[in-house]
């Protein structure tokens, strides 16, 4: 009987050590959280967030065009346990992730950073050119090949560094003032993905200052007929515009740089005193794109003061999850200028805003 009753108790012992291990085992998840908030127009750390030097620039005292982050906790080299994953997933302002959306396998932490600080750069050169093209305001974007996808058709033929002067024979607009509703890269994707799969496609290249013509036959793409060529715009700017937000990274300030960046290049304020924040990614043709952590986001904004927050279309569903859905106006936007448009709304008071429908 004292032998079953030792058993027992070492059995039990067993047990609960076991459990309280499990509890402090690190599991593969993320904890997202409400992040900073961040006034495009206002200063970080006594500095302007976006400066422009070249043209007038105006600043205005009040109202706010902000944009929202989300901290998150754990990764590969930070692990989280499973006590502080369960408080995460019961608080109503955080959530709990899967590792691999922000971590990809076979990425480093160090290549998942410098893959976020390649992201915000594109995104700020972005937020400038649809921006200079809703005013209106000329620039130049020439397409450039920044690198061929093996096994497509362009690998081999095209070289990094070829200009793409034509499509077809049809010459690629490079100069944008906001009539041209293709530019630069976006031309020649549009052209070159707008046929069938297996059609060919003639490219006219400028490889160091001579003319090279090449025919290819297209390939299925994500979007339609492709050749394997990645483009990137070499942008000339009428205009230089620098934004500093320390060491936040990824593209989902992108529509939120753009406002800012017109409401410097605009003498009346676009916000005319609201407290307005938003989250999406833009293009450099205008459009924007949805992102994730919008109920962490809109948490944050509320917290610090807004009373609208702009969402890309894309990202509707996630508005509702929000412990702070009941107390923002949320407006949905697809383009630059449907911010745009709604902020001319909130500044005057007349109209209807677009909002997401659950």
């Amino acid at each position: 009987m004292v032998r079953r009753v030792m058993t027992l108790v070492v059995a039990l012992i067993l047990l609960v050590g076991t459990g309280a291990a499990g509890l402090l085992l690190p599991l593969p998840y993320l904890v997202a959280a409400p992040g900073v908030t961040v006034n495009t127009v206002g200063e970080l750390r006594g500095e302007p967030v976006i400066t422009v030097e070249g043209a007038e620039s105006y600043e205005h005292d009040d109202g706010a065009l902000s944009m929202v982050t989300v901290q998150y906790a754990g990764g590969p080299d930070h692990r989280l346990n499973f006590f502080t994953l369960v408080t995460a997933w019961l608080s109503p302002t955080q959530a709990v992730l899967p590792e691999e959306l922000l971590f990809p396998a076979g990425r480093s932490p160090e290549e998942v950073s410098e893959r976020q600080t390649v992201q915000m750069n594109d995104s700020q050169t972005d937020a400038t050119a649809a921006a200079l093209s809703q005013l209106g305001i000329a620039y130049d974007a020439v397409p450039q090949v920044a690198d061929t996808v093996e096994d497509m058709p362009a690998h081999g033929v095209v070289e990094t560094g070829d200009v793409i002067v034509a499509v077809d024979g049809r010459t690629v607009p490079t100069t944008a003032s906001g009539d041209e509703e293709l530019v630069g890269s976006a031309a020649v994707v549009e052209w070159v993905s707008s046929r069938e799969p297996g059609e060919p496609v003639e490219l006219t290249l400028d490889r160091d200052g001579e003319t090279v013509d090449v025919e290819m036959e297209t390939h299925q793409g994500d979007n339609g007929a492709a050749v394997g060529v990645l483009i990137a715009d070499d942008m000339d700017f009428p205009v230089e515009v620098e934004i500093s937000v320390g060491d936040i990274g990824g593209p989902s300030a992108g529509m939120m740089f753009s406002l800012g960046i017109m409401d410097r290049l605009t003498e009346e304020s676009l916000t005319g005193g609201a407290n307005v924040a938003g989250s999406g990614t833009i293009t450099s043709a205008g459009q924007i794109g949805g992102i994730s952590g919008i109920p962490q986001k809109m948490v944050s904004a509320r917290r610090d003061g807004a009373d609208y927050f702009l969402v890309a279309a894309e990202s509707c569903s996630q508005v509702f999850q929000s412990a702070a859905y009941d107390e923002l106006d949320v407006v949905r936007v697809e383009t630059l200028t449907d911010a745009v448009d709604a902020l001319e709304t909130i500044r005057t008071g007349e109209g209807e805003l677009p909002r997401c429908q659950e």
